[in-house]
C-alpha cells in the first residue's frame, strides 16, 4: 500500500462513552500500511512486522485521537494485575511492564493491545480521570480490572460515576479450554463454573472470557458496564485473533490497539 494514500481508519466507538472532552477508539485491523498476515492497521510493537510500518499505523491511529505518537502510550503488556498510573509520556524503549493505565492528564492517549484478549476503556467524566486494561484469562481472574478501578479512585475518580466498555473480545462459542484452564477458576470461587460450557472435545470447556470480565465488573459496583459484543475470532475482515493465527499455524499475528484520552 501506499503509504501517502492512506485508506480510513474504520474504528469502534461506543455511545456510552460519549463524553465531551473525552476522545475514545476501538481500531479495527483496516486502514493501515502493512501487509500480509499483519494487514493493514497492525498496532504491535512486539510482533515482526516491519517496524516502519508499525510506527506509521501508530502514527495514523495518534492523529485520529488527536494526539502525537510521542504521547500515544503503550505498555509492555504481561498478562498481570499491575496498573501504572501516567503523568507523562514515556519512550517505546522504556514501556513499563503492566496491564493497564490511568492518567488525569490531558492530552495523553493510552493504549492497549490486543488479539483476543479483552480491551476495556474506563471513564469518570465528572472527575476527568480515564483507563485503559488488557484483561485476558489470567489479568481478569487476578484483579487487573479492579486494580484499574482503584487506581482510578486514588487520582479522583469515584467508582459509581465509572463507564467501563469491553471492546472486540474472543467470543465463548471460539474459546476452547482444557480441564487445567477451568480448574485455576474453581480454585479461585466455585461458582465460576457457570462461565464454562461443554466443550466440543472430550474433557473440554468454552469458556466465556466476555461474560466474565462483565461479571467483574458489575460486582466491584461501577455506574455503567457496556460490551460492543465483538467476536475477534469471527470476524478476519475487521480484528485480528492470536487463536485464528495458531489454529492456522501462521508464525504472528497483528494486535488490535484500543484508546482513550481526555481532549480539551
Amino acid at each position: 500500500m501506499n503509504k501517502m494514500t492512506p485508506s480510513p481508519l474504520k474504528p469502534l466507538q461506543a455511545e456510552a462513552l460519549a463524553f465531551r472532552g473525552i476522545q475514545h477508539a476501538f481500531f479495527t485491523r483496516e486502514g493501515g500500511v502493512s501487509s500480509g498476515i499483519f494487514h493493514s492497521l497492525n498496532g504491535g510493537l512486539g510482533s515482526s512486522d516491519d517496524t516502519d510500518n508499525v510506527h506509521e499505523n501508530r502514527r495514523r491511529m495518534a492523529n485520529f485521537m488527536g494526539t502525537s505518537s510521542d504521547t500515544f502510550l503503550s505498555l509492555y503488556q504481561i498478562h498481570s494485575p499491575d496498573v501504572v498510573t501516567v503523568t507523562e509520556p514515556w519512550s517505546l524503549n522504556h514501556r513499563p511492564k503492566a496491564d493497564a493505565m490511568v492518567t488525569c492528564v490531558e492530552g495523553l492517549t493510552l493504549a492497549i493491545a490486543t488479539a483476543d484478549c479483552g480491551p476495556i476503556l474506563f471513564a469518570d467524566p465528572e472527575a476527568r480521570v480515564i483507563g485503559a486494561a488488557h484483561a485476558g484469562w489470567k489479568g481478569a481472574l487476578f484483579g487487573v480490572l479492579e486494580a484499574t478501578l482503584q487506581a482510578m479512585e486514588t487520582i479522583g475518580a469515584s467508582r459509581h460515576r465509572i463507564t467501563a466498555i469491553l471492546g472486540p473480545t474472543i467470543s465463548q462459542q471460539i474459546y476452547e479450554v482444557g480441564p487445567e484452564f477451568k480448574e485455576q477458576f474453581l480454585t479461585v470461587e466455585k461458582s465460576y463454573a457457570s462461565y464454562f460450557k461443554n466443550g466440543i472435545k472430550e474433557g473440554k470447556s468454552f469458556f466465556d472470557l466476555p461474560g466474565f470480565i462483565e461479571h467483574r465488573l458489575t460486582k466491584a459496583d461501577i455506574a455503567n458496564f457496556a460490551s460492543l459484543r465483538q467476536c475477534t475470532y469471527s470476524n478476519e475482515q475487521r480484528f485480528f485473533s492470536y487463536r485464528r493465527t495458531t489454529h492456522r499455524g501462521e508464525k504472528d499475528y497483528g494486535r488490535l490497539i484500543s484508546a482513550i484520552a481526555l481532549t480539551s
